[in-house]
């Protein structure tokens, strides 16, 4: 999978998006905690309780491939999301809708930002965009944030999933 430098244009922020690194983690467990107090904040209670996600899940996202950290152009790291193309076994499953179709696709997790930089999240999903032009991704139906970001990038609402453990998300999809 190429991973790519280049420019969100609408936040003129020179992006560099990277696997990440088990020396990573100090930082990436800190942009997790800031995550975690931003939902708290915007009412979003029961998102991300108790720890989540954990150093373990982190380690094991970067023993597969699927953890990304994003640079801003001071090359300091200012955002954090999982990746994984192929099936996601939680989305075998939806209710109350329909995905958009059933081709390969993309699957972002774990999105979040330091915020010390705007357009973060943003930047995640266009790169998402450059590996796969087919991409599905959840919410809790708390996280008023994360469903506004995903209106405003065209994302269509497609349903109800449950995770393992489970607890139900809003799940989306877009197709370029």
């Amino acid at each position: 999978m190429p991973v790519n430098s280049f420019i969100v244009d609408s936040f003129k922020v020179i992006t560099n998006i990277r696997l990440t690194t088990y020396s990573d983690i100090p930082v990436v467990l800190n942009i997790y905690a800031t995550a975690r107090k931003f939902m708290l904040s915007t009412g979003n209670i029961n998102q991300w309780v108790n720890g989540y996600p954990t150093q373990k899940l982190i380690e094991e996202d970067i023993e597969s491939g699927h953890s990304f950290v994003v640079e801003n152009n001071y090359g300091v790291i200012v955002g954090v999301f999982c990746f994984i193309i192929g099936e996601d076994s939680t989305y075998t499953k939806i209710y109350n809708g329909k995905w958009l179709n059933e081709d390969e696709y993309g699957t972002i997790h774990r999105i979040a930002s330091a915020g010390i930089e705007k357009g973060v999240c943003e930047a995640c999903i266009k790169w998402s965009f450059t590996q796969i032009l087919n991409v599905r991704i959840d919410t809790h139906r708390d996280n008023k944030v994360m469903q506004n970001i995903l209106t405003k990038l065209d994302f269509k609402y497609c349903g109800i999933i449950y995770l393992h453990d489970g607890a139900e998300r809003l799940a989306y999809q877009k197709v370029l």
